[in-house]
């Protein structure tokens, strides 16, 4: 079992906001956007009366009491318009993707192109993007950047590997004149890679437990996949399959940072279970 494996510290902050503004105000509670990316998690909240509005228009047809940020953080813009409703508003963004937010800012701010490593595609993404300026570009680690300006600075999605942000350097370093480099890459993120990469080398299957639409789960997946062992990326113990433990010794379990205890703990008694009965058809 991994150590590090389940809620970092940003995720449990606004896990814990949101839980603790749910008691306060018993109807009227949303979040803009899933408060994070685990489906199971977002059901036990909607239990406790708090929903997920899938974007900005969903405002108009509720009655708003108080209203949740995503730990992925919103758009600028967005935030700018909904401060000004009647509603309370709580930031539950993830200190560590406002400092890349904040650092894309002073970066547009002192005349640098500002070029994010990360999925174009990602909430938190699209928010640093807010504060980067026109001409800012996203760029992944696996295709080249487009032609940038001379002077460039970098800010990085914080689930990203370190890897990722090397050969971001490695491919534009010979064509800009100034490279500033603000590496907000999530220190948890990089030891839980760390640490998952080291188990996945001794182990004959690993379970990577994680919601099927977090970024940082799907890496983990990825990567272990990448070195070779047999990987499986679960949500839930209901969907793992006894025949994948056949004539297997060790087996490892991580799972990404959106992922609470009691799932991985489910995943881990389901595991122990199956290596009491038979896997190969022998007692």
């Amino acid at each position: 079992m991994a150590k590090r494996a389940g809620f970092c510290f940003g995720v449990k902050r606004a896990i814990d906001i949101s839980f603790d503004i749910g008691k306060q105000i018993p109807e009227g509670v949303y979040t803009l956007g899933p408060i994070i990316h685990n489906p199971q998690v977002i059901e036990k909240l909607k239990d406790e009366g708090i929903f997920p509005l899938n974007d900005i228009d969903d405002i108009q047809d509720k009655e708003i009491k108080a209203l949740i940020i995503r730990t992925h953080g919103i758009p600028h813009q967005i935030y700018d318009t909904i401060s000004s409703r009647g509603f309370r508003l709580i930031d539950a963004t993830c200190p560590f993707v406002k400092n890349a937010q904040h650092y894309a800012k002073l970066l547009k701010d002192s005349g640098y192109q500002v070029v994010i490593l990360g999925d174009s595609t990602h909430p938190e993404v699209k928010g640093i993007m807010s504060y980067a300026g026109e001409d800012a570009v996203v760029v992944n680690g696996n295709t080249p950047p487009p032609q940038l300006k001379a002077r460039v600075g970098i800010v990085v999605q914080t689930t990203q590997p370190v890897e990722a942000l090397k050969q971001l350097l490695s491919n534009i370093i010979e064509h800009v004149k100034e490279v500033k480099v603000y590496n907000t890459i999530c220190n948890s993120t990089a030891l839980r890679l760390k640490e998952t990469a080291d188990m996945a080398r001794k182990v004959d299957v690993m379970i990577v437990v994680g919601g099927k639409n977090s970024a940082n789960t799907t890496q983990l997946a990825h990567l272990c996949a990448s070195l070779s062992v047999r990987t499986y990326h679960i949500e839930t113990e209901e969907e793992l399959k006894k025949e994948w433990f056949e004539n297997t010794k060790n087996i490892g379990i991580t799972a990404g940072a959106s992922t609470p205890d009691w799932i991985i703990k489910k995943v881990e008694k389901r595991i122990r279970d199956i290596g009491g009965e038979s896997c190969n058809g022998n007692e």
